[in-house]
């Protein structure tokens, strides 16, 4: 079966789980729930599916690339107090000429999955802890780094108002994989601020920078991204659509205009988590 069958057929099931579970979710104001959905580590089960596309890739910045990101991030109750938060990040990528005489590959990337430690209370300013594993995933040599790695991550925010702000960060360091490809240490920043509206349409503004150590090269793209609130049946969806701009990037990544579409489905909590 093709591997983009398999991911209609994921987007086929969300649908379907949608319906089914739509009564079981929580009730609140559009406006409030429009702006959790900016909060990482919420007490919310989400599954965003992000697809983003760059035209203008590689050496020769004549190839493409596509990557559709399935995310989702489900909380589970640690104690009375904290919750940890497990965010997965499931690229599937199509892309050609990336490199001389590659021609096209898809499938699977390298999956990365991050476990948060946060407070159910924080104050005004909410955080999480923990670490971020790097699985080599990918299913074809083009689309992944063929290394295992770790290392630590973290996020901060503040809720002010209709603002929402912080910031998340990584490191991965490669620990084991083929001994043949470049080891990893790559740190990730991504900076973001969002302003929701009483009408749930949120703007977001963030980048999602990277410095590889290994290389001495920068990666920043900024992107701006508008966001609605709706209802499939009583089920909250946010539908998002952005463009971005890469200031600097490796020679073999992407340079120039990108373009995101986004959809951001809500469960209910008892789908995942026993009460």
């Amino acid at each position: 079966m093709k591997k983009r069958t398999l991911l209609y057929m994921a987007m086929i099931t969300l649908f379907s789980m949608s319906v089914a579970y739509a009564e079981d979710v929580p009730t609140q104001s559009d406006a409030d729930l429009a702006q959790e959905l900016t909060n990482p580590v919420a007490d919310l089960v989400t599954v965003p599916i992000q697809m983003t596309m760059d035209p203008k890739v590689g050496l020769l910045g004549d190839g493409r690339k596509t990557q559709t990101n399935i995310q989702p991030v489900i909380p589970f109750d640690l104690s009375e107090n904290w919750n940890i938060i497990t965010r997965t990040i499931i690229p599937v990528i199509n892309q050609k000429d990336i490199f001389s005489g590659s021609g096209s590959q898809t499938g699977l990337g390298d999956i990365s999955m991050s476990l948060f430690i946060a407070p159910k209370d924080s104050g005004k300013w909410v955080w999480g802890a923990g670490p971020i594993v790097l699985m080599p995933s990918a299913t074809n040599e083009l689309l992944g780094g063929k290394k295992w790695g770790a290392g630590p991550a973290a996020i901060l925010l503040r809720m002010q108002g209709p603002f929402t702000y912080g910031g998340l960060t990584n490191h991965v360091w490669s620990f084991a994989g083929d001994s043949e490809r470049s080891d990893i240490s790559n740190t990730f920043v991504q900076p973001f601020v969002a302003y929701t509206t009483s009408s749930a349409w949120t703007a977001s503004l963030q980048s999602e920078t990277t410095y590889n150590w290994e290389a001495e090269q920068w990666a920043v793209p900024v992107n701006l991204a508008i966001a609605k609130l709706v209802y499939l049946g009583k089920l909250p969806v946010s539908l998002q659509a952005g463009a971005g701009y890469w200031l600097t990037a490796a020679d073999s990544a992407a340079e120039g205009w990108r373009f995101r579409l986004q959809a951001n489905f809500v469960f209910p909590k008892s789908m995942f988590t026993s009460s």
